[in-house]
């Protein structure tokens, strides 16, 4: 579907849809989040001031962030080309789209509006060690100029890290990653029984995943400071696979 997306947030011109939508996801999913959730994302949350009334500006978002990480919003209008989005990870940007899906595209959108933008990734932005391991995955990539098959990797670290992970509190497995918390059906899904393993880089490494279904399986970690932490045995690995590339396959993938 071909549409004009913004490419910076003009606060004005949010409709009664708009904030309708806003409302009404942001209240179904607190409902299935706050016995599952982190509660380093409900402290996040309440760092950022997110409610359900009110649709976030990002000018105040950016103020709060800015006392906490130093992080800050970059109004994109669709998911960014990899290498443009490593590179603002880098710089402590966080890509994201100001506008929201409409009343019939509830349960299910093709691409990542501002829900999952905002209400998913924003409040663990001011989580430091959060953000040290996200700006960590970005200069990786960059290292390699965004070759193809180190962005595969990361890919993998990322989509069962951010994306799609628990972690441990309390001798409980919670929700931390934005794939989940901004998806009624994968929030059931993920506290459903669906194989749930430790944070290993090498395993993380070795799992393929699907982008348009369910996750078969989940990965755990023990805190945000043992995720950060991994950034040095990711590096070594990561450099292991790359040595281990032919130099056509390198010649072939760089730009």
């Amino acid at each position: 579907m071909n549409v004009s997306r913004p490419v910076e947030q003009i606060y004005s011109n949010y409709t009664t849809e708009d904030s309708n939508v806003w409302k009404t996801l942001y209240e179904r999913q607190m409902t299935l989040l706050k016995p599952n959730v982190s509660e380093q994302y409900l402290a996040g949350l309440k760092n950022v001031g997110f409610q359900a009334t009110v649709i976030p500006d990002f000018r105040e978002v950016n103020e709060k962030l800015k006392a906490f990480t130093g992080w800050r919003l970059t109004v994109v209008p669709n998911i960014s080309p990899q290498k443009e989005f490593f590179e603002f990870l880098s710089r402590k940007r966080f890509t994201a789209t100001c506008w929201l899906r409409t009343m019939e595209q509830l349960d299910y959108i093709e691409e990542p509006d501002m829900f999952h933008d905002v209400f998913a990734h924003v409040p663990l932005l001011s989580n430091p060690a959060y953000c040290n391991f996200f700006e960590g995955i970005s200069r990786l990539a960059l290292q390699y100029d965004c070759h193809p098959h180190a962005v595969e990797l990361l890919s993998r670290i990322y989509w069962y890290t951010i994306e799609f992970g628990l972690i441990k509190e309390k001798g409980q497995l919670k929700i931390y990653g934005a794939g989940i918390i901004s998806s009624a059906g994968e929030t059931r899904h993920c506290m459903s029984g669906v194989p749930v393993f430790s944070y290993n880089v090498k395993d993380v490494f070795e799992s393929s995943f699907r982008t348009d279904a369910m996750q078969e399986k989940y990965f755990a970690i023990d805190s945000f400071e043992q995720l950060y932490k991994s950034l040095s045995e990711i590096a070594q690995l990561l450099k292991s696979e790359m040595i281990a590339i032919p130099s056509e396959r390198k010649t072939a993938g760089s730009n």
